[in-house]
């Protein structure tokens, strides 16, 4: 039995840094890290130092970096790849309202939910999404990165985002019109954010869209898609879901659905990939969501009135 100080079990270390059991257990097994030592009930246990570099590579692959170009990496590298990332970002990026940050890092849960209903108000769902939500949480991302930010800090603030946004989406008219979208995410997807950011953007460009929510079984999407009579099912991937994985999964959905049904995909584990699965759609970022939906109802006249 080994025992060292601060050392986290398995399913802690999922909580702080977002990253899957099962990717955890993957990469050991592929890359060599983590290197985790065992309890006396063989148990998995992350020395400190191990966590804060998962934390890293969890930020890099949000960054779109791949795992098998990080995680065997030291940190020294890991931290030169970061700022090396971060700086073109920061040129290019929206900018987030100072105050926003602060209330996430100060526990001010009332001052953040207002502030954030001021600025849907002012900017629109859509535009809120890409202008507000996407750079905050970027923001937030480097905050706990930093050490100034805690795993409950990001639990907050993400909880009063995904309040605003469900909010707004209950309360956007309803679409009875095309295209009708499915969306969730596989089993040990935890990630709730990317799939309503997702619905954000699709409820005001009049798509009509139900949410099964997170880690819905693989086999159980088709029955769901033709039961509901859906045109597209949307799924997310954040980036801690092994992109392999996530590819090979959506062969299997593009398989198992009806021609017809087309098939989306995004988030920051399928960014960037060239090899996309015949018959499914990747998206970069939210901006090609909307395209997606005019795209789609262009190849789609609407019949003239009988």
């Amino acid at each position: 039995m080994s025992r060292v100080e601060g050392a986290m079990g398995i399913a802690a270390v999922e909580r702080d840094t977002g990253l899957a059991k099962d990717t955890l257990r993957v990469w050991e097994r592929r890359y060599g890290f983590p290197v985790p030592v065992r309890d006396a009930k063989g148990e998995r246990l992350y020395p400190p130092e191990q966590v804060d570099k998962l934390r890293l590579i969890r930020r890099l692959l949000d960054l779109g970096k791949r795992p098998a170009a990080i995680v065997a990496a030291d940190t020294e590298t890991l931290l030169a790849l970061l700022d090396a990332a971060r700086a073109p970002a920061a040129e290019g990026g929206a900018a987030v309202e100072p105050s926003l940050l602060q209330y996430v890092c100060l526990h001010r849960r009332a001052e953040l939910a207002v502030a954030l209903q001021q600025l849907l108000l002012k900017q629109g769902l859509q535009r809120f999404v890409a202008e507000t939500v996407a750079p905050l949480n970027e923001a937030v991302g480097e905050a706990w990165l930093r050490g100034e930010l805690d795993v409950a800090d990001e639990h907050l603030y993400t909880e009063q985002v995904q309040n605003v946004l469900r909010g707004a989406i209950v309360s956007h008219p309803l679409a009875a019109g095309q295209p009708r979208v499915l969306l969730t995410t596989l089993p040990d997807e935890l990630h709730v954010l990317g799939l309503l950011m997702v619905e954000a953007t699709l409820v005001p460009e009049g798509a009509n869209c139900v949410s099964l929510g997170t880690q819905t079984p693989l086999a159980d999407i088709p029955a769901a898609a033709q039961a509901g009579a859906f045109d597209v099912v949307g799924l997310s991937f954040s980036a801690a879901y092994p992109p392999r994985r996530a590819l090979e999964a959506l062969r299997q959905l593009r398989d198992a659905l009806p021609p017809e049904v087309a098939l989306w995909a995004g988030g920051s584990a399928l960014r960037g990939q060239r090899r996309q699965p015949e018959g499914v759609r990747l998206f970069d970022g939210l901006d090609d969501v909307a395209a997606a939906v005019r795209a789609w109802r262009a190849a789609r006249p609407v019949p003239p009135p009988r």
